[in-house]
C-alpha cells in the first residue's frame, strides 16, 4: 500500500478495555486531520472492537502479534516510521507493561522500538486508576517522557461513577495534533500548580428573555485548560455561557453574568498560582432589569435601556494580590486597530492600565479569533517583551502561552 507523502504518520495503540469502542471516533477525527493511521491492538482490544472495524476506519491492516509480516520485522518498522503514538484506551495492564519494558505484543515491542512522542489516555475503574501500582506505572511513565492523561471524571461500567473514563476523543485529537506540531508542547513543567482560567462570554440580562452579551465562544479558554492539565496543572475553569465539553481532570465551575464571573473567580483564587483571564467580561450591564419581558408595541419607540460599569476583574486582580502565593495574572485583549492607534498600540496600553504579568492580544477584526479554530497574538509581557504567534490553532496558541508563563512561575 503506497502513502501520502507528507502526511503524518499516527499509530494508534488500543487497550483492552470497554472503552476501546470510542478508539473508532479517535481515528476517524485523525484522518480527517490529514494523518496516515495505523491501528495496533492489544489482543484483549479485539474482544471488544473486531479487526475489520480497524480496518475499514484506518483503510490499512491490523496485527495483534510480532508473527505477522514476519520478513518486514513489523513491530522495527511501525515504530522507527511513525510521528506519533497514540494509546486510547491505555488499560491499567497496559500501562503495566509499558512501564516496565515487556514486548510481548505487537503494541508493547512498538512501544520499546519508536522514539517518537507517545500520548496515553487511560480508562479504568477508578478503584485501579488509584491503585498504588497504577499511580507508580503512571509516574514511571511521565518521567520517562510519555504524556500520560489523567483520565476524565463520569459514569464507568456499571452504575459506577468517577475519575476512570476515557477523556473525549475531540480532546484526544487536538493534543494528538499537538504534539506532530511540537513534540516538546507537553512539559510537565505545571505539575503540582494550581490554575485558575476564566472562559466563554458572560451575558447581563434585560428581561427573562433578552440579554447583552458577545461573540465569544469560549475555545481559547477552554484550550488553555486542556493544554494545562496535559502539562500537570491542577485546572479549575469559570465558563461562561459555553456549550463545550469539559476537558479531561478539569473542574468547569458554569457562571453567567460578570459578577457571577467575578464572585467565581475571587472563590476559587486563594491557592491558585497562575490567573488567566481569557474571558469576554462584558464592560456594561442595564441598570434595571425587568421581571417581565420588554414587550414590542407597534409604533411605539422603545425606551432608552440605561447601563452601568461591570467590576473590572483583571484590575482587581492586580491590584488586591499579595502574599506568599503571589499568583502569575495573565489578561486577554480582543482588539481592533482605529484611528487612535493599532492593534498593539491598543494592547500596549491596556497592558499598562491593567498592570498585569503577560496580555494576549488577539486581533478580531474581520471575523478574526471569536468561535473559529484558529487564532493568533502577541504576547506582551510586562518586562516589555513581544513575542508574536502567526496565526495556528487555538491548542497551539495555548501552548505558546504556557510556554511564556512558566518562566514567571517562582
Amino acid at each position: 500500500m503506497t502513502r501520502d507523502v507528507g502526511a503524518p504518520r499516527v499509530v494508534v495503540g488500543v487497550g483492552g478495555g470497554i472503552a476501546a469502542y470510542k478508539a473508532a471516533e479517535l481515528i476517524r477525527r485523525l484522518r480527517s486531520g490529514g494523518a496516515e493511521v495505523t491501528v495496533v491492538p492489544t489482543p484483549a482490544a479485539l474482544e471488544f472492537v473486531g479487526a475489520a472495524t480497524f480496518e475499514a476506519l484506518s483503510g490499512r491492516p491490523v496485527a495483534t502479534d510480532v508473527w505477522t509480516e514476519i520478513p518486514a520485522v513489523q513491530h522495527v518498522h511501525t515504530g522507527q516510521h511513525t510521528d506519533l503514538v497514540v494509546i486510547a484506551p491505555a488499560t491499567a495492564d497496559l500501562m503495566a507493561r509499558a512501564a516496565t519494558g515487556r514486548a510481548d505484543d505487537l503494541l508493547t515491542a512498538t512501544l520499546l522500538v519508536t522514539r517518537a512522542p507517545v500520548l496515553m489516555a487511560p480508562a479504568m475503574h477508578t478503584e485501579m486508576w488509584t491503585h498504588p501500582a497504577t499511580v507508580d506505572n503512571v509516574a514511571t511513565l511521565r518521567r520517562r517522557g510519555t504524556v500520560v492523561l489523567d483520565p476524565a471524571v463520569g459514569r464507568l461500567t456499571g452504575a459506577d461513577s468517577g475519575p476512570g473514563r476515557l477523556p473525549d476523543p475531540e480532546h484526544i485529537a487536538a493534543l494528538a495534533e499537538l504534539l506532530l506540531q511540537r513534540p516538546d508542547a507537553l512539559p510537565q513543567d505545571l505539575a503540582g500548580r494550581r490554575v485558575l482560567i476564566t472562559a466563554g462570554g458572560t451575558r447581563e440580562p434585560l428581561d427573562p428573555v433578552r440579554y447583552l452579551g458577545n461573540r465569544s465562544s469560549g475555545k481559547q479558554g477552554f484550550a488553555l485548560a486542556l493544554v494545562a492539565a496535559a502539562r500537570g496543572a491542577a485546572v479549575t475553569l469559570v465558563a461562561a455561557n459555553t456549550s463545550l465539553p469539559t476537558p479531561p481532570a478539569v473542574d468547569v465551575v458554569p457562571v453567567g453574568d460578570a459578577r457571577e464571573l467575578q464572585a467565581a473567580v475571587q472563590f476559587h483564587l486563594p491557592g491558585s498560582d497562575v490567573v488567566v483571564m481569557a474571558a469576554a467580561v462584558a464592560d456594561f450591564r442595564p441598570v434595571d432589569v425587568r421581571g417581565d419581558k420588554i414587550k414590542k408595541t407597534p409604533g411605539t419607540t422603545p425606551d432608552p435601556i440605561a447601563l452601568t460599569t461591570n467590576p473590572d476583574i483583571l484590575a482587581g486582580l492586580v491590584r488586591d494580590r499579595a502574599g506568599a502565593r503571589n499568583p502569575v495574572i495573565v489578561g486577554f485583549a480582543a482588539e481592533t486597530g482605529d484611528a487612535d492607534g493599532t492593534v498593539l498600540e491598543h494592547g500596549r496600553a491596556k497592558l499598562a492600565r491593567k498592570g498585569c504579568d503577560l496580555l494576549v492580544v488577539n486581533p478580531v477584526d474581520a471575523g478574526r479569533a471569536f468561535g473559529t479554530e484558529d487564532n493568533e497574538a502577541v504576547l506582551l509581557g510586562a518586562d516589555g517583551s513581544a513575542v508574536e504567534v502567526a496565526l495556528t490553532g487555538k491548542h497551539a496558541l495555548a501552548a505558546r502561552i504556557w510556554d511564556a508563563v512558566t518562566p514567571l512561575l517562582p
